[in-house]
């Protein structure tokens, strides 16, 4: 399905790549200091797509892998596609988990898939990357099958302070090229391209400190889901249906 706007940010999926290439060496130590909230992403995400035997998946950008281990533990005959931009993530999963179906891509907006190959589609921190956003969107239409099912999860614009904060107290692997979009635009750039909303949550009020803590902050937004404050969560999740 094609959509009408076009929108592309300053920066190419080249400079994506370079990033992630020259960060992959720590991505797994420093996701590690943070482990509760990086692994967060997999326990909302992977239950919402809904697997069934023999569901040909695309995890798309795979980073180490880990989604895949979890997806296995869920339904282990799923057929898994890790799509990743950065050559030496690939080699970092590789070292990690040697059995992963891995695919190397060169462009968030000519993917090497043809037309409805894949059931399921999993996105998670990837659409504030890509530097034509409605257009990679477009591509994972393209390339599913009719009332194929998506998860995609990033973070919202309230995010990107945050974020500067926490990287300059604490360091981490960066985000490189970015921009955290409103969630109101993620909403518009799905309806354009095909993808019929079923789910939308904020998640993640309070990324570190004690666990109680945390455990409280999601307390906040579960009360407060479709509201402003729900926005504040750095993790948005987009449950999608293909039409």
């Amino acid at each position: 399905m094609k959509s009408k706007a076009t929108y592309t940010h300053s920066w190419t999926d080249k400079e994506v790549e370079a990033h992630w290439d020259n960060v992959a060496h720590l991505y797994i130590s420093e996701n590690d200091k943070v482990k509760n909230v990086h692994d967060q992403r997999f326990l909302f995400s992977l239950p919402q797509l809904d697997l069934y035997c023999g569901a040909k998946v695309l995890n798309i950008t795979s980073r180490d892998g880990e989604a895949a281990e979890y997806m296995a533990k869920l339904e282990p005959s799923v057929l898994v596609t890790n799509a990743e931009i950065s050559s030496k993530l690939i080699e970092v999963a590789h070292n990690e988990r040697p059995y992963l179906n891995q695919l190397k891509i060169d462009s968030y907006s000519e993917l090497p898939f043809e037309n409805a190959q894949f059931d399921r589609i999993l996105t998670l921190e990837t659409l504030e990357h890509v530097s034509e956003p409605v257009r990679f969107l477009e591509e994972l239409h393209r390339i599913s099958i009719p009332d194929a099912r998506m998860v995609l999860s990033c973070p919202p614009a309230t995010s990107e302070i945050p974020y500067q904060v926490y990287t300059f107290l604490f360091g981490g692997h960066g985000e490189g090229p970015h921009k955290f979009p409103p969630s109101r635009q993620v909403k518009k750039w799905l309806k354009e391209t095909g993808w019929e909303l079923i789910l939308h949550k904020g998640t993640v009020l309070f990324p570190v400190g004690p666990k109680w803590f945390k455990k409280f902050g999601e307390s906040i937004l579960e009360k407060a889901q479709g509201s402003f404050i729900s926005e504040l969560g750095i993790r948005q999740f987009y449950v999608c249906k293909k039409y």
